[in-house]
């Protein structure tokens, strides 16, 4: 599946009908069909939304539109901006104009995020802030037009969480130094980020100065839910249709008992956690907040994402096992560098670990050791 990542500096459509397939949708409001019409959105419920996604994978077309712009920064935005932020940035969230990029985790504040001390000092006129700092596991940075941050604006708060801003800053300005970091998949997703004097507006604080924390939570309740979607590897395939190409078939099912068994497991457990995700989000349109279900959609997805990349390995053999060169379809290579990159996904966005912490303290409320 080819994915249209919205604009920037360095990003383009593949082709002409790519361009025109996004207009339309454009045009029509259904890049974000649940969005208000005033932002660009189509003003759609949820149900009406989920139709129109569901079309588009019924006739396996591509998304008109991808990227944190849509998954990330804009639900917060409708959440916690304020008027002028929404229509500054949400139209050219939706239009593709801008590709946005999160700057959350640093070397010494993974896990423990809170802790960053990226630096956000504001001037003496009250105009801007200077920011200095560093960011790591940065997706996209390189591609990246705007940075949505958390960055720490009072080092004496009694709790680290409270001296924490949340930031928008413009990316093409000096002081911004984007570094790749090559991963075992050869692909180079992630980046660190160094700020030296960096400016930013005081009107890109979104929501109160040193109460980001509590829209850095929000923003992370709509990324583990994105993070826990499984996606494919093996292209628009079917895993059922690409199964009986690899081991053949008998009376129109899958020959090997083994592999027929495995399949019909994850393809129930795929879609009784995609029924699971849908639910949540209608209460979501419906006015409830992401809680802590994020973190269990987060961590069972992304291990229901590994279990089927694995299965794809597994199931096309030798021909799983390339890296390059003849004897391999596009396809086959493609799943193996999904497969290797796929690792990561227990990792980033709140590791296994962390996510099992915080369903035992909030949806168990199990004592702590």
């Amino acid at each position: 599946m080819t994915y249209f990542y919205g604009g920037g500096r360095r990003a383009s459509f593949r082709n002409d009908e790519q361009r025109r397939w996004f207009q339309l949708m454009h045009e029509r409001g259904w890049v974000a069909p649940t969005w208000p019409t005033q932002y660009g959105g189509a003003g759609l419920s949820s149900a009406e939304g989920a139709i129109i996604h569901q079309e588009v994978a019924r006739l396996r077309l591509p998304p008109p539109l991808s990227g944190m712009g849509l998954t990330m920064i804009g639900p917060t935005l409708l959440e916690y901006g304020n008027e002028e932020q929404k229509r500054e940035h949400i139209p050219k969230i939706l239009s593709g104009e801008i590709r946005w990029c999160q700057g959350y985790s640093e070397p010494g504040a993974g896990s423990d995020l809170a802790a960053l001390e990226t630096s956000a000092v504001l001037t003496p006129d009250g105009k801007e802030y200077v920011i200095n700092g560093q960011k790591i596991w940065t997706s996209g940075a390189q591609f990246s037009d705007w940075i949505f941050m958390l960055v720490r604006t009072d080092r004496t708060a009694a709790r680290k969480q409270n001296g924490i801003t949340f930031l928008l800053l413009d990316m093409n300005q000096p002081g911004v130094d984007v570094r790749p970091i090559q991963l075992i998949s050869g692909a180079s997703p992630f980046c660190e980020v160094f700020f030296t004097d960096v400016r930013a507006s005081v009107h890109n604080v979104v929501g109160r100065v040193n109460a980001g924390w509590t829209v850095g939570k929000a923003l992370l309740g709509h990324e583990r839910s994105g993070l826990g979607t499984p996606r494919s590897s093996a292209g628009e395939e079917t895993l059922s249709a690409m199964t009986k190409r690899y081991v053949g078939e008998e009376n129109g099912r899958v020959a090997d008992v083994a592999l027929r068994e495995r399949l019909a497991q994850l393809t129930m457990d795929q879609r009784s956690y995609q029924l699971t995700m849908q639910r949540s989000a209608d209460a979501h349109k419906a006015g409830q907040q992401p809680g802590t279900e994020t973190s269990l959609f987060k961590l069972y997805g992304t291990e229901l994402a590994q279990r089927r990349s694995e299965y794809v390995i597994s199931t096309m053999g030798p021909s799983g096992l390339g890296w390059e060169g003849p004897g391999f379809a596009p396809e086959e290579l493609a799943s193996v560098r999904g497969w290797l990159s796929g690792r990561a996904t227990t990792i980033y966005g709140g590791t296994t670990e962390i996510q099992l912490n915080i369903i035992a303290k909030r949806v168990l409320e199990l004592p702590e050791a």
